[in-house]
């Protein structure tokens, strides 16, 4: 990994929230399209980024919620 990868590992976060300006984005979608490191890169970041998303907002199965707290000893609907 050198320089380019490092500039656009600097990027890589802005990059997918879509906050660098025009001239960084050029940059840092230019390196990606050249580069397989950093394209896995992006595309490890995008999926742990849409997992974190989507299992945030998943509701537990029924009755998960009342066993974690039967396992820690508490009362679920305390």
């Amino acid at each position: 990994m050198g320089a380019p990868c490092d500039r656009c590992e600097e990027l890589l976060q802005d990059f997918l929230d879509r906050t660098l300006s025009d001239d960084e984005w050029r940059e840092a979608e230019t390196h990606l399209s050249d580069c397989d490191y950093c394209r896995r890169r992006y595309r490890f970041e995008e999926t742990l980024r849409r997992y974190v998303r989507t299992s945030s907002v998943e509701r537990m199965p029924p009755g998960l919620l009342d066993k974690l707290a039967e396992l820690r000893g508490l009362d679920a609907t305390a």
